[in-house]
């Protein structure tokens, strides 16, 4: 009994070297961002007509405070819009609501009908991109919220043409329940730095963010265009690889933007993060089952069980539990000034607990639910489960 404990004490301490070495290396990236975006173009610098387009679907908690934030920009010239399915949908009252609030601004409301793809989001995008007058885009999920100036600094990086496509990092606002802050904080101290890291190690970005897609029509045409995202769940992602493919740079916006989350019940929670990460998973087999190690401190806390809290242990736990505060509260504070997930900091053992298990859960199956839809993800594309 006693050898079995041993070898997986060393196993699991091995695992907790892994998480150190990430713990050490997105530090050091978060500490490079902060450095670059000092020297980030002045906002206004440049400032072409943008055509905003924003897909709906349904009423996401804070929608309206979301759209709003869009409207107030203070920038000369833009146009947004918004897309549904319906003209039933529910989010339509909230466009109808912006457009008596906002009577200077263009606003249009596009009704795209039935979808031509599996994912609905893509398919109302290729319809609303025939709407758009303006040879600059920008896309971006219809939960977010932006600044006044958002716009304005999300341009400036444009300016450069070796730039194809400017995104942006984006932290969460929870719902009141506990496992809404607990994907709050996988979010700035699990996803934030994992792209931060990504971006560092591979020499930039081939990937991009719905939080924000900024480019111009002709580079989005010289990518392939919308339409082959049809059937794609990460079509942000599959989007900023298109890009860097036909020889441009992905760039990172010097602004934070936010992102609401629901109440969320434990069940669904990890529904949703299942569905990024069996998705991570199919496009990015080695990369994401080498993901296995950035669970530094489950690993180390299984360390020093098994090894009956031998001192080598409580050492190494003592070392990932700093380095993991650390990096936890650089995310959360410069990076992406997240002032509720620092208060939450006491929840990261718990967060790291679940997303191991959502780690190896990710390995069951390769069904996700999306928007109450069920599909199959093979090589990144959905397929619709009977």
């Amino acid at each position: 009994m006693h050898s079995a404990l041993n070898i997986l004490a060393v196993a699991f301490a091995l695992l907790a070297c892994g998480g150190i070495f990430f713990l050490v290396l997105s530090l050091c990236a978060a500490l490079r961002y902060l450095r670059e975006q000092r020297a980030a173009p002045v906002a206004g610098a440049f400032a072409p007509p943008v055509s905003i387009l924003k897909p709906l679907r349904g009423r996401d908690r804070n929608l309206y405070e979301a759209l709003r934030s869009h409207c107030t920009q203070t920038y000369p010239e833009f146009e947004i819009i918004f897309g549904v399915n319906s003209a039933d949908d529910e989010a339509v009252a909230d466009v109808e609501r912006l457009r008596r609030e906002f009577p200077q601004r263009e606003i249009k409301l596009i009704v795209c009908g039935d979808a031509t793809g599996n994912n609905r989001k893509v398919s109302n995008l290729v319809k609303m991109l025939r709407a758009a007058q303006h040879e600059y885009l920008l896309i971006n999920d219809s939960d977010i919220t932006v600044s006044p100036d958002y716009l304005a600094r999300v341009m400036a990086r444009l300016a450069d043409p070796r730039i194809g496509l400017v995104t942006a990092l984006y932290h969460a606002a929870p719902g009141a329940s506990l496992a809404s802050r607990v994907e709050a904080l996988t979010i700035a101290t699990d996803f934030a730095p994992g792209v931060l890291s990504a971006r560092m190690t591979e020499g930039g970005m081939r990937f991009a963010m719905g939080s924000t897609l900024a480019l111009k029509r002709s580079v989005l045409g010289e990518a392939g265009g919308l339409e082959p995202l049809r059937d794609v769940l990460a079509d942000d992602c599959e989007l900023g690889g298109a890009v860097t493919r036909a020889g441009y740079t992905v760039a990172l916006c010097d602004e934070v933007v936010e992102t609401s989350l629901p109440a969320y019940g434990w069940r669904a929670m990890f529904e949703h993060q299942l569905r990024w990460a069996r998705n991570t998973r199919d496009l990015r087999r080695w990369g994401y089952f080498g993901t296995i190690v950035t669970f530094a401190l489950p690993w180390a806390l299984l360390a020093a069980a098994c090894a009956r809290l031998a001192p080598w242990s409580l050492v190494l736990l003592g070392t990932v539990v700093a380095l993991r505060l650390a990096q936890a509260w650089v995310m959360c504070g410069p990076v992406l000034a997240d002032r509720r997930c620092l208060r939450d900091l006491w929840l990261i053992s718990l967060r790291d607990f679940c997303g191991l298990a959502v780690w190896l859960a990710s390995y069951a199956s390769r069904s996700v639910t999306w928007r109450g839809e069920r599909f199959t993800v093979r090589d990144g594309v959905l397929h619709k489960t009977e």
